[in-house]
């Protein structure tokens, strides 16, 4: 059983910075590959990043390859979200998700058993 909730997100113009946090309950936090996924309207959540349980590999769409770095700290339960150079078509609802084996770190949907809610983020051009 783990609950997973985000925060962080907000307005903020094209080339900023916002910082996602998703803090996880649950008693085998680090026993789960982290995931980070979005989703604009009229459009598929789609994948953004992964981070292993030790936080030891990341894997990163090539849409934010460079500009957006996954990170855990699995002493407070939390993973984050640290998006640099923002751009309008980042704009969506961000959600964090976890889950176990190589689904799940490969970003695939499936492969992840707890969803937060989500957090708006809405970059401004």
């Amino acid at each position: 059983q783990v609950q997973l909730v985000e925060s962080g997100g907000g307005l903020v113009q094209a080339g900023g910075s916002l910082r996602l946090s998703c803090a996880a309950s649950g008693r085998t936090f680090s026993g789960y590959i982290m995931g980070w996924f979005r989703q604009a309207p009229g459009k598929e959540r789609e994948f953004v990043a992964t981070i292993s349980g030790s936080g030891g590999n990341t894997y990163y769409a090539d849409s934010v390859k460079g500009r957006f770095t996954i990170s855990r700290d699995n002493a407070n339960n939390t993973v984050y979200l640290q998006m640099n150079s923002l751009k309008p078509e980042d704009t969506a609802v961000y959600y964090c998700a976890g889950g176990r084996g190589f689904s799940a770190y490969t970003g695939r949907r499936n492969g992840f058993d707890y969803w937060g809610q989500g957090t708006q983020v809405t970059v401004s051009s």
